[in-house]
């Protein structure tokens, strides 16, 4: 059941009254038929997910009324176990939306989403608050010491137990209707926000009139750009479209200057200028009603409720760890921000630094620094060539995997790739389905999930896939890659290894089902491989004429791995601490809609991160990350990177790429999912606590030599855990 209501309240997912098909047309109604029950996108129509939505949520509800209602005293199998048998139907059709409303959405999609939002909110409520349910948890839970139950059962009765309190099985009967009330409309407003942001990224896409105006772009992005005004009905003039983060990547390229102003304030303004995609109400509303279901709960604010679940345990931790580092991010960024003014000055701009103006002179300043710049790298970085000979390869010397392309698998869209994922004795380990293109039915972005999850109770075997959003290039052109889109591939492709290496027995546990402030850690680990030499080597290669890229460029890539890490930290601390000031206000600090962007500017001022040239890497009214599961949560990319660097730091003093490495790491933490504490996970593996010595020295935030020192400190100098 619990992995079921964590797919349901992930998605925020919402279903439209459709006709009912027989059970031979709906495929939802059987577990599919095909290898690990990859779906089966080539017979599911969207008039299928209502039915298996109606039928699921049916059906779960008459399993655990049976459950709770059983006249056996309750037992761990008679009840928990039960539970997690639950909502199989429910689980799939569930699961398949909510990936391809992300990934590949459309009207139906969208209005399916928009109705059933509250009704799946209404759904988790009447299992999380039914008290006849609570009651046999609860007598399970006072005598859990006396089961005899194995580490993983009893820490399954302990996460059921907690998960619902949490969710308010305690409270009066009074509350929890006021709690059901809070959690529908939620629910709607975050389905109404995403749909926003989606919307308003495609139609604030810059036009342009004169080609001239796209100096500095390749012909491939020129002609693309002409095709894109062609499909919206432009022909003759040139759309560059926005991705969600607030810096454009076009805006590294663009000679004009007031094209890099327009696509930048095209950028800030979604979702805060009027209209009907203006989501400062939604942010309002919702940041009020998550403090009041926080009060409701017994909590000071939602970030404290939200925490306490994590390995960071409290906002004051969290707090302390972002106003640690800020000013010395703050600082670097500033000497570059004088570095690159230096350029300006030089080449006579007469112009101060401006937002629009960080990503071009950078590049500038790097070519001066390293004599390379972007344009020289992309020809080495062919897509196919980036997945197959680099992610793939690394996973090969690491954990000894093989992939194998078929085609026989149906896809949800022509751009997917499928690929068996093979075990290092040559047995089927998982599917591995890599959607890398950027369009209109996607959201912005890249990530990881899972459409069937591994786990022992079930029989079920991994289908992992993951997400980018690279801009196709015309047909017949190459789709060659940035530095920072090959890292991404490497990033989320540790996401998939977390899912694929799962070995747990219950759903609840599998794969990257663990606390959110540690669930980035396996992924931004994986990203040491992208220039890791030996692997850089093998897939940095010309994709005309198949020749590696030259030692000398390689080594200049792995030089240049700290330029510009102050505005890569700044802009990313402004966003997490932004998170954090909103969701630690109490229901009666909440601003109006008219006041959030004002409370914005005070929230950044007030955590000394409002340094003009570098903006937040998202901003509130297009931050989707604190509007779906990492409210209050956007800290974890940074908190899981001390667990990242420590890890890296491990590898390099125990030889680096080697099988032996990779099978430890495995062992002791991929395979385990969440069925043990993450930072006992990390403990076992390491061998000590974390360090904050290690990152600080990955993101040029001190000299090596002091984060050497750091790194050696023991383990009561760890910021990673409070507990230490």
């Amino acid at each position: 059941m619990k992995s079921t209501l964590v797919a349901l309240t992930l998605a925020g997912l919402s279903m439209h009254a459709v006709a009912h098909a027989s059970d031979d047309e709906n495929p939802f109604f059987h577990e599919s038929p095909l290898p690990f029950h990859y779906p089966q996108f080539d017979k599911i129509k969207d008039s299928h997910f209502a039915p298996a939505f109606d039928r699921g949520m049916a059906e779960q509800l008459k399993e655990v009324e049976a459950i709770a209602n059983n006249p056996e005293p309750p037992t761990f199998e008679n009840t928990i176990v039960a539970l997690e048998r639950s909502g199989r139907l429910l689980t799939r059709a569930v699961t398949v939306f909510s990936n391809l409303v992300g990934a590949d959405t459309n009207n139906a999609r969208n209005r399916l989403r928009s109705e059933y939002s509250p009704k799946f909110a209404a759904h988790n409520d009447a299992i999380n608050l039914n008290g006849t349910l609570f009651a046999r948890i609860d007598t399970l839970y006072q005598k859990r010491n006396d089961l005899k139950l194995d580490a993983e059962s009893l820490r399954l009765l302990e996460r059921y137990h907690q998960d619902f309190v949490r969710a308010g099985a305690k409270l009066s009967e009074s509350d929890k209707e006021k709690l059901k009330r809070l959690n529908a409309e939620l629910a709607t407003l975050a389905s109404q926000f995403s749909q926003n942001v989606l919307d308003e990224v495609n139609a604030s896409a810059v036009v342009v009139d004169d080609v001239k105006e796209l100096a500095g772009l390749t012909p491939a992005q020129i002609a693309a750009a002409a095709e894109e005004a062609k499909s919206r009905g432009l022909a003759g003039k040139y759309v560059l479209t926005l991705l969600n983060t607030t810096g454009q990547p076009l805006e590294s390229q663009l000679e004009n200057r007031a094209l890099r102003k327009r696509l930048y304030e095209a950028s800030i303004a979604r979702g805060s200028r009027g209209g009907s995609y203006d989501n400062r109400e939604i942010i309002s509303r919702t940041m009020k009603l998550r403090a009041e279901r926080a009060r409701l709960l017994g909590y000071p604010n939602h970030a404290a409720y939200v925490l306490e679940n994590q390995t960071a345990l409290t906002p004051e931790a969290v707090n302390r760890m972002l106003r640690d580092l800020a000013p010395a991010a703050v600082a670097n960024a500033r000497r570059e921000a004088a570095e690159l003014q230096a350029m300006i000055d030089k080449e006579g701009g007469g112009f101060e630094l401006a937002p629009w103006d960080w990503a071009y002179y950078s590049e500038k300043v790097r070519q001066a620094k390293y004599t390379f710049d972007e344009a020289q790298l992309k020809p080495y970085f062919e897509l196919t060539n980036v997945l197959e000979n680099g992610v793939f390869y690394a996973a090969h010397q690491l954990y000894g995997l093989t992939f194998k392309r078929r085609t026989d698998l149906p896809v949800y869209h022509p751009d997917v790739r499928v690929y068996d994922v093979l075990d290092a004795d040559g047995k089927p380990l998982a599917i591995f389905i890599a959607d890398m293109y950027a369009r209109k039915s996607k959201r912005g972005g890249a990530w990881m999930n899972a459409y069937v999850s591994q786990a022992k109770l079930t029989g079920d075997r991994p289908v992992v896939a993951n997400h980018l959003n690279i801009p196709k290039p015309p047909a017949g052109e190459p789709t060659l890659l940035t530095w920072d889109e090959v890292t991404t591939a490497f990033h989320e492709f540790g996401h998939a290894l977390h899912g694929m290496f799962s070995n747990v027995t219950y759903p609840y546990f599998s794969g990257t089902r663990v606390p959110r402030d540690f669930v980035e850690y396996p992924s931004q680990l994986n990203e040491m491989w992208a220039d890791w030499p030996a692997v850089l080597r093998h897939y940095a290669r010309h994709y005309k004429t198949g020749e590696p890229m030259p030692q000398e460029l390689l080594d200049k890539v792995i030089a240049a791995s700290k330029f510009n890490q102050g505005f890569a930290t700044t802009e990313y601390l402004s966003a997490a601490m932004l998170d954090q000031r909103w969701h630690q206000l109490t229901p009666e600090q909440v601003p109006a809609a008219a006041d959030v962007m004002k409370f914005e500017a005070q929230a950044l001022a007030a955590d000394g991160v409002d340094f003009a040239p570098v903006p937040p890497r998202y901003r509130t009214p297009y931050f989707s990350h604190i509007m779906s599961g990492y409210a209050a949560g956007y800290y974890s990319y940074i908190w899981s990177e001390v667990l990242d660097a420590n890890t890296a730091q491990w590898f390099r003093e125990h030889g680096g790429l080697t099988r032996a490495n990779g099978d430890h790491f495995r062992a002791t933490l991929l395979s385990r999912g969440g069925s043990e504490d993450a930072l006992n996970l990390f403990r076992t593996f390491a061998g000590h606590e974390p360090r904050i010595g290690p990152l600080l020295e990955k993101r040029g935030l001190v000299a090596p030599e002091q984060g050497k020192a750091q790194a050696r400190q023991s383990s009561q100098d760890s910021a990673a855990s409070p507990r230490a």
